[in-house]
């Protein structure tokens, strides 16, 4: 299907809900070409992917749930007052609590708007929730302006929840019900609520020690550091050099490291140590050392959580982990390498996995959207009902590369230029 076409049946659904309101916004058009790219279909209902256990389990052991109490402070007498509905859900769009009016939530069942149904857009197409997360914005989502049509007599606003000490998206906040939300004030209501979680999680989380590193260098080509009560946004090269001396704690001595970060041999040890000069002046005196060069604390990386949840066998964590190949735009052999370690060991272990959920968030990703491994895994897991799309998908991908197309994975993630 072409954008054109999803842009133009976008505008005509909206136009059905809102008559003489003119062409869809720009962001429910972009969510619905984004939709229709997932194969997402525009019947059926969310699936659910964790049963009463694991939802149990996976409530307990998520930063959220220290949330909880002021958002249903917040948000509970009004939702139940005005027959809606309060969600909140992790960054993979899987709803953990789901509460209001008891006649709304039965309605909303009909649709899986439950707990432990997945309602990332990738999985149930536009809606406030999921939309929010994949933009990193709050959104409101007005009833024919939702992908699916089930889902179509309601209406949503939604805002995006961060760690309040990394910026990291960690799962979304919601109000669902009739059209008394369709309304400019409850999306500002939902990101005052967001705002609230977010600082009642700065205040009962751990507090960061002033000697701790916070890297964030996944799905991003310019790393974020957090370091001394500061947020720093760092350059390419910087980030590399980061990276690299976050992977060896104990330090890399500077011919090894110029090895490591310049494809060039003919990189002199005088530019390596001008980058150096620069990254110390920026970090301050005390963060970098040399002799060998290394950081002078511990670092929480982002790369390294997700390998340690590998290690230990926390699949589905470090899938919510891992927010895209590491510095995706970097060359640098050391980086490269971290990169296509940590994607192969994660893809092996989704497919090794088997579950459809997982393997979904990373084909319909935009470094997995030509991973034929995946998508044959995918194809292999998916209910027989969802299976046409992905089959499709599957062959196409497989034709292109069968015909020898340039660019196609034939087992993942590829650096990009």
């Amino acid at each position: 299907m072409s954008d054109a076409w999803v842009a133009g049946t976008t505008a005509q659904t909206h136009t059905r809900t809102a008559a003489g309101s003119g062409p869809a916004r720009p962001l429910v058009a972009a969510s619905w070409r984004r939709s229709v790219r997932a194969r997402v279909s525009q019947e059926g209902a969310a699936r659910v992917e964790l049963d009463e256990d694991e939802l149990a389990e996976h409530r307990d052991g998520h930063p959220l749930s220290a949330a909880m109490p002021v958002i249903r402070e917040l948000m509970g007498a009004y939702a139940t007052d005005g027959e809606h509905l309060l969600a909140v859900c992790d960054a993979a769009g899987r709803m953990l609590w789901v509460e209001g009016h008891p006649g709304t939530l039965r309605k909303a069942r009909a649709m899986n708007f439950v707990a432990g149904a997945r309602w990332s857009e990738s999985a149930a197409g536009t809606n406030a929730p999921g939309t929010a997360i994949a933009v990193d914005r709050p959104v409101q989502v007005v009833a024919a302006e939702h992908f699916r049509r089930p889902v179509r007599a309601w209406t949503c606003a939604a805002a995006p929840l961060h760690d309040p000490h990394t910026g990291r998206v960690i799962g979304a906040v919601d109000i669902t019900g009739g059209d008394g939300l369709a309304h400019p004030h409850s999306l500002g209501f939902v990101q005052a609520v967001a705002r609230a979680a977010e600082s009642q999680l700065a205040l009962v989380g751990p507090a960061p020690r002033a000697d701790r590193l916070r890297l964030s260098a996944l799905g991003r080509d310019e790393a974020v550091l957090s370091v001394g009560g500061r947020r720093l946004r760092l350059s390419r090269r910087h980030s590399e050099i980061l990276v690299v001396l976050a992977h060896r704690p104990e330090g890399v001595g500077g011919d090894e490291l110029l090895t490591l970060l310049y494809e060039d041999e003919s990189v002199t040890p005088v530019t390596l140590r001008a980058e150096l000069s620069r990254l110390r002046s920026l970090l301050g005196p005390d963060v970098l050392r040399s002799r060998p060069y290394r950081l002078a604390g511990p670092v929480d990386a982002d790369f390294a959580t997700v390998d340690r949840r590998l290690a230990s066998g926390a699949v589905s964590a470090a899938a919510g982990e891992y927010a895209g190949p590491l510095l995706p735009a970097s060359l640098a052999p050391g980086v490269v390498r971290l990169r296509e370690r940590l994607a192969d060991r994660l893809r092996a272990a989704l497919v090794d996995r088997g579950d459809p959920g997982l393997l979904a968030d990373w084909a319909y990703s935009s470094w997995g959207e030509e991973d034929v491994v995946v998508w044959r895994a995918l194809c292999s897991a998916v209910p027989a009902p969802q299976l046409p799309p992905v089959r499709a998908r599957l062959d196409s991908l497989e034709t292109e590369l069968s015909s020898g197309a340039t660019g196609l994975q034939r087992t993942g993630p590829q650096t990009r230029p």
